[in-house]
């Protein structure tokens, strides 16, 4: 079989690989080729031993049962199957709630275990933690935990509920930019608009998105899903193939409205959903990959597991905050078909100006609970760039009226358009949205770090250190709670290795294993940090110049604490360690610290004990 750059890649290190590594996740994007990989390994590494290959939707077991059955004898196990596993097969393929007992009976026999979409996985769920524990304290000594996904991350503030948990490593396969530059991906071109009179305000979003109950209502009432027609209609007659389109709903009302506006202009389109048979629902998919059918209407099954090359314009008609959601689901549109070279991505839903491209995604093992809220500003991402020195990305909305009397609400970049007119309507009445909707009103995280490196070294120079570096227990002592936040951050400075790390399971191990040392300073010495509702960075930069919230005892103790730092360490470990104390300080602010903390790495009272 012929492999692509990556492919190849990953099967020449994956020696190597498992000789360090028991549990880990291949990353790469939705196309790249990630269950070629699998067939590949076990062809290489497994022919004719023992493989576990789970999901968590049916469609994926068809999938793998399609795709592993081509080499592999394979079995795909029924929820009624019972009995010893492994008999006249070596591939087993379940979802992590079939059939209980035989996947127990398999797993201690099992030499690989592989999961698909590995985001998915739960360690502190029900299907996925017995799973887990089970290879843990059962598997064989060599055995190894595998996982696939394009976007790492879990959408949950839970600490007991990390990726990080379950997989001792990340291995970053591939990236969309490069497979876009060899043609396994095509380029993404995005059509963002704003939809004015969409109102997510009072929408409760405790639980870390906007649930569908109230979001359904909101988008129908608003003109989101005629912006997306509209553009739709424009979108469609400017491609060079026919058009095959998949549309993005967050429920059946939404979807089903959508589907008859489509239709008015005699589109021939169809609605999948999970309530959808399998066999009727693979019918469908069908007639779109053939063309027969142009827009697929889909309410939570496309987003994974679901591959047509020929789908070559994506229309995202749910708002979200969950990045997962809108890099899987733009994703689907990437892969390569012959005459295509494009993917147009209509977003309707401010998820373009919220979380970026789905090619510049950032991706974390760990998230803290509340991390969801920076994406409640949708020009989250659009702030972003737009927060360094260089403010040259400035990007527009456009406020010209249309004939129909609505605002064309294009958003663009201005650098893009030689006179900064409209690509959309060709005038030129916006606005700068970094302006307009004040994204600077609080201190930004680029701008923090040129104070911070400017700044600590300078005061340090003038600092009587005789003084200040015996004051440390009364800084603490005295803090208030944004005082503890800035001592917190310092402190993290200081003690958090600069060493560059080779994976993102190494920068996260680092990082909490100097969060674990500040937790027993402090539980140590009786200081509690309460917790905050949101980490403020201007906290850190009020204590670098003595300012309003911090004062001048606390200011100048961590300010001693960090500016040692600068005279032992070169500026790239300086830089290591700056970036991970943010990421400390703001998990300290946001889960609190308390003689009753029990985290997955560090418990207060066994400390305490020992």
């Amino acid at each position: 079989m012929h492999l692509r750059n990556w492919q190849q890649s990953i099967i020449d290190d994956f020696p190597s690989i498992i000789a360090q590594h028991r549990r880990f996740i291949l990353k790469a994007p939705t196309g790249a080729g990630k269950t070629v990989l699998a067939s590949e390994i076990i062809e290489r590494f497994y022919k004719g031993k023992k493989v576990v290959v789970l999901c968590h939707r049916l469609v994926l077991l068809e999938q793998l049962e399609t795709a592993l059955g081509k080499k592999h004898n394979v079995r795909k196990l029924a929820v009624s199957d019972t009995g010893p596993a492994f008999e006249d097969y070596d591939i087993l393929l379940s979802t992590s709630m079939r059939a209980k007992e035989v996947l127990a009976d398999a797993l201690p026999k099992a030499d690989l275990v592989i999961v698909d979409e590995a985001h998915r996985v739960s360690p502190n769920g029900k299907g996925y933690k017995r799973i887990i524990d089970d290879f843990n304290e059962h598997g064989k000594a060599g055995a190894q935990f595998i996982g696939l996904t394009a976007s790492p991350e879990r959408r949950t503030g839970d600490q007991r509920d990390q990726l990080s948990l379950a997989f001792d490593a990340i291995f970053d396969c591939a990236n969309i930019e490069d497979l876009i530059k060899e043609g396994v991906l095509v380029q993404p071109i995005y059509r963002p608009h704003f939809v004015h009179d969409l109102n997510l305000d009072g929408i409760d979003i405790s639980s870390g998105d906007f649930p569908v109950a109230k979001l359904a209502p909101a988008i129908i009432k608003s003109s989101m899903i005629d912006y997306a027609i509209w553009s739709y209609k424009e979108e469609r007659l400017k491609l060079s193939t026919r058009p095959v389109s998949a549309w993005f709903c967050p429920d059946i009302s939404v979807a089903e409205a959508t589907l008859r506006s489509i239709r008015q202009f005699g589109i021939e389109a169809a609605m999948v959903t999970a309530a959808t048979p399998i066999r009727e629902r693979m019918k469908l998919l069908a007639r779109h990959e053939s063309g027969e059918i142009e827009a697929m209407v889909s309410v939570g099954v496309l987003a994974e597991g679901w591959d047509n090359p020929h789908c070559n314009i994506i229309v995202h008609l749910r708002p979200t905050l969950s990045k997962v959601l809108w890099g899987q689901s733009v994703g689907r549109g990437l892969r390569s078909a012959p005459g295509k070279e494009t993917c147009i991505v209509i977003d309707v839903s401010s998820n373009w100006s919220t979380f970026g491209p789905v090619e510049k995604l950032e991706w974390s093992l760990w998230t803290h609970p509340r991390s969801y809220m920076q994406f409640m500003n949708r020009f989250n991402w659009i702030g972003q760039q737009q927060d360094g020195e260089d403010i040259s990305d400035i990007y527009l909305l456009c406020k010209s009226e249309l004939p129909n009397r609505t605002r064309c609400s294009h958003v663009y970049k201005k650098s893009a358009h030689d006179d900064g007119t409209c690509p959309v309507c060709g005038t030129y009445a916006a606005v700068d949205i970094y302006k307009e909707q004040k994204l600077d009103s609080s201190l930004n995280e680029n701008g923090l770090h040129r104070l911070f490196f400017e700044r600590v070294p300078k005061i340090y120079d003038e600092m009587d250190l005789s003084v200040w570096n015996r004051l440390g227990g009364t800084a603490w002592k005295s803090a208030n709670g944004k005082e503890q936040i800035f001592l917190a951050f310092c402190k993290a400075f200081v003690d958090v290795s600069g060493e560059p790390t080779k994976t993102e399971s190494d920068y996260w191990d680092t990082a909490l294993a100097a969060e674990a040392r500040i937790r027993a300073y402090l539980v140590e010495g009786n200081i509690q940090i309460v917790k905050h509702g949101e980490f403020d960075l201007s906290l850190i930069a009020d204590g670098m110049l003595a300012g309003k919230k911090v004062r001048t005892l606390q200011a100048h103790y961590g300010i001693s604490l960090c500016g040692a730092v600068f005279q032992t360490h070169s500026h790239a470990e300086t830089e290591r360690k700056y970036q991970k104390a943010i990421k400390i300080a703001e998990r300290l602010a946001i889960l609190g610290c308390s003689a009753r903390d029990n985290l997955p790495y560090f418990n207060a009272a066994g400390h305490l004990a020992a």
